[in-house]
């Protein structure tokens, strides 16, 4: 293992997330928003229609798929008599076979059974770069792996004591792999040296709300000419210098908790969601932000259709919304001028995405509504799978790529 991790560097020469039509590296995609640049994508299907395949995974677990170089990567827990195996799982993404799985870490019993009724032990989607993938479960572990499934390194030092489960993916900076660690006491923005798994540094989130756990994953993004993380906590959202930590300025939502919106950021805004138990939904400039700027640099909040857990969608000029009810809307991005409001049906987790002028909601029953994007609702197709899903879906040419509780499907050709 040490041999591996001495090699780890130079596997990481050209450490980068691609941006090509059929790669999908990271939670939401090339550019961790959503938008897809996938041609000639299927539009309408069902459990017997326009299936290209559909296998049954080992194990269970809601992190989304990730997708490079024609294979898939994705995580799972695995339960057996000698306990729950945390699992990452490598399939070709032409026929769907299964080329590998690598048991990474042992769940503690007693976290496995801490666990919220929507949640899984694998939730946090992995990242994969051109050589190497990194397998996150929170509390439980981080790890990097080779692209044929040899483990790298493994980090388990830096537990904490969730609530209900592990939930935000991590984001690449460099050679930092920055996460949360928000849970039930003393929450923290958390980074490794992606080379060695080494801790590089930890922030307290110094949080005023009174429930402290949250879920969100990290967004990265240029302001005023500065790299920024931007991570959402229980009672604020803060922005962070990515090589030490160090806190530029937050912007506070009173006592929102179990935030888990993933922020997007366009049009010189950052959209995001401020958690339980009565979510808004805002619109915060970062330029020029620092210290608490609250009251000078928030742009526009909604309250009616904000969601509690699917990530925004930025379009154009528009964004779109989906509540976990249901309410899709779309507003003004820059105004927050609200264009439209529907109900598409269904309860929602999964975070939507675009490519061209379509936008596609993927519900926890399995149908996806697919709609045009514009400011007038318009419904193309209703595609129902019949399977429970709570994880987001990847596009790739010609092609989608979905996570059910029991199968991964390959959608169109």
């Amino acid at each position: 293992m040490r041999k591996l991790a001495a090699l780890l560097p130079a596997l990481l020469s050209s450490l980068h997330l691609h941006a090509a039509e059929s790669e999908w590296p990271q939670f939401r995609g090339p550019r961790g928003d959503g938008s897809s640049l996938a041609t000639d994508l299927p539009l309408e299907w069902s459990s017997e229609k326009n299936i290209a395949w559909r296998v049954q995974i080992p194990g269970k677990g809601w992190s989304s798929p990730v997708l490079s170089k024609g294979r898939l990567y994705l995580t799972s827990a695995v339960s057996s008599e000698t306990g729950t195996h945390l699992h990452a799982l490598c399939l070709d993404a032409q026929s769907g076979a299964l080329l590998w799985n690598t048991p990474v870490f042992v769940a503690d019993p007693a976290a496995a059974a801490a666990i919220h009724r929507k949640n899984s032990l694998a939730s946090p989607t992995p990242i994969v770069t051109d050589s190497v993938l990194f397998a996150h479960f929170g509390h439980m572990g981080t790890a990097a792996l080779d692209l044929s499934g040899r483990i790298l390194w493994k980090q388990e030092t830096l537990g904490y004591q969730p609530v209900h489960g592990a939930g935000g993916s991590p984001v690449l900076v460099e050679n930092r792999l920055i996460f949360s660690a928000d849970g039930r006491e003393k929450p923290v923005l958390t980074a490794l040296d992606a080379r060695s798994g080494a801790l590089l540094w930890q922030t307290p989130r110094n949080s005023p709300a009174k429930k402290q756990f949250s879920f969100s994953t990290p967004a990265v993004i240029t302001a005023d000419g500065v790299l920024q993380i931007i991570s959402p906590a229980s009672g604020f959202v803060g922005s962070y210098a990515p090589e030490d930590g160090r806190e530029l300025w937050r912007v506070t939502y009173g006592e929102g908790y179990s935030v888990i919106p993933k922020p997007v950021h366009a049009h010189g805004l950052l959209f995001l969601g401020s958690g339980y138990d009565a979510p808004s939904f805002y619109a915060v400039k970062p330029q020029g932000a620092a210290g608490d700027a609250t009251v000078s640099h928030v742009a526009w909040t909604l309250k009616k259709g904000a969601p509690h857990t699917p990530s925004a969608l930025v379009v154009g000029n528009e964004i779109y919304l989906v509540s976990d009810s249901g309410i899709a809307t779309c507003a003004d991005a820059v105004s927050g001028t609200v264009h439209w409001t529907e109900r598409l049906g269904g309860n929602f987790s999964a975070s939507p995405f675009a490519a061209g002028d379509r936008l596609y909601f993927l519900s926890e029953s399995g149908e996806t509504s697919v709609l045009k994007a514009g400011t007038t609702f318009q419904l193309l197709a209703r595609n129902p799978l019949g399977e429970r899903t709570l994880a987001s879906c990847v596009p790739a040419d010609h092609a989608l790529y979905l996570r059910s509780e029991e199968h991964l499907f390959k959608i169109g050709r």
